[in-house]
């Protein structure tokens, strides 16, 4: 999804906190993420949340893969994969092709998938089913993120919530308090011999007054954000490694985790997934981007203490529709798979497989109800009581966490 279309969602989504502060108002810079990382680091027993959301309505179906199912051969003649072409999970499902990474992190017990994911009364308008997902209220229009009102429930402090985005997403938005925005841009510092010399200057100098301090402070911090955050600085306004966005976003929270910056929840974000016409090639090339952004960020996250803490959730506002279309595509449809990834999660198949025969209205029924995977995150990963986020919302999916 572009900034545009982007923007178009953040107005007609209802959360107009989110649309005020799209302008950047909110924007944080690395320096003053790093001294927060120093002041009140993120305790080493605290979870952490990284929210990746698929803006566009990504396909289930081609995502994990019912390729044994006669059902889903018919639907979709040219468009369906063989199941010689997936990757096998077993149960008559495989992930798609481009899904390598994903492979490996399921065969290590580190991929949770959660089936039939969606919520009751579908609606198939990306503006509003995704302001459902973000708000985390089917029923009526509310104009707060799920995350927000995490926000509002535990404190004021925006840095505990961070997206990586170009604007912030509604998700984060809550009544009185919206999370900080640090999205990926420009940090340049000088290098060579007058990067030494600037460098030099945040050193400790004997007798220096606490003013002179704070600013010698600063240009440490900065040096140390360029160190942590590696490949994804823009040194001379370029990226440095020519990473895709994905990957480039991840780079940062994965550096943000193991510098101890005190944030709690990340939200990242990868667009693209309305494939109406030539599906197999576009959403492959998506899916693969996706893992090859994921895969990395979830094995450099076990390899630390505070990486392991971490959790990351990847869903879309739903799914598609059974059928092909004429177009050798998939239209809007209903529910679709939701994966739980990190070293903490409790790796197989959640929640019971749809029917590809007994549909509602050529839809997937739903068989998991999304707000049960939020409430599981809220309680045993943000450490909240969730029925402070989400009243009178009994349903937990507790198994997929170890």
């Amino acid at each position: 999804m572009n900034k545009l279309t982007r923007r178009r969602f953040l107005v007609a989504s209802g959360v107009t906190a989110a649309g005020a502060l799209a302008a950047g108002a909110t924007q944080v810079d690395w320096a003053h993420l790093m001294s927060a990382a120093q002041a009140s680091p993120l305790d080493p027993n605290a979870g952490v949340l990284v929210v990746v959301t698929l803006y566009g309505g990504n396909d289930g179906l081609n995502t994990v893969v019912p390729a044994s199912d006669h059902a889903y051969q018919d639907a979709r003649p040219e468009l369906a994969y063989k199941p010689e072409e997936v990757l096998d999970l077993g149960d008559g499902l495989g992930l798609n092709p481009g899904m390598k990474g994903f492979k490996g992190l399921w065969d290590n017990h580190e991929l949770a998938i959660v089936r039939g994911v969606g919520y009751p009364k579908p609606d198939h308008s990306h503006f509003r089913s995704m302001a459902i997902w973000q708000t985390a209220s089917p029923d009526t229009a509310v104009p707060t993120g799920w995350l927000g009102r995490w926000l509002d429930a535990t404190g004021d402090d925006p840095l505990r919530a961070v997206s990586v985005e170009p604007v912030l997403p509604p998700l984060l938005a809550g009544a009185r308090t919206a999370a900080a925005s640090l999205p990926v841009g420009g940090l340049t510092l000088p290098n060579g011999a007058l990067g030494k010399s600037f460098q030099g200057l945040g050193a400790a100098q004997p007798g220096e007054g606490y003013w002179q301090a704070k600013a010698a402070h600063s240009i440490g911090d900065l040096y140390q954000a360029e160190k942590v955050l590696g490949g994804a600085v823009h040194p001379n306004g370029k990226p440095a490694q020519r990473k895709a966005a994905l990957a480039a976003q991840l780079d940062i929270v994965a550096g943000l985790i193991e510098a101890g910056v005190p944030t709690r929840a990340y939200s990242v974000s990868l667009g693209g997934f309305d494939t109406h016409a030539d599906e197999r090639g576009t959403q492959q090339r998506l899916l693969t981007e996706l893992d090859g952004a994921l895969t990395p960020f979830v094995q450099r996250l076990g390899r630390t203490d505070r990486g392991k803490q971490a959790i990351v959730l990847v869903y879309s506002e739903f799914g598609r529709r059974v059928k092909a279309n004429a177009s050798q595509g998939t239209d809007h449809g209903t529910a679709g798979p939701v994966f739980v990834l990190g070293n903490g999660v409790r790796g197989g198949f959640h929640g019971a497989e749809p029917s590809l025969t007994d549909l509602d209205d050529g839809d997937l029924k739903e068989s998991t109800d999304f707000r049960d995977v939020y409430a599981t995150l809220l309680e045993k990963v943000l450490g909240t009581d969730a029925g402070h986020v989400l009243p009178n919302h009994t349903g937990r999916l507790d198994e997929i966490l170890a």
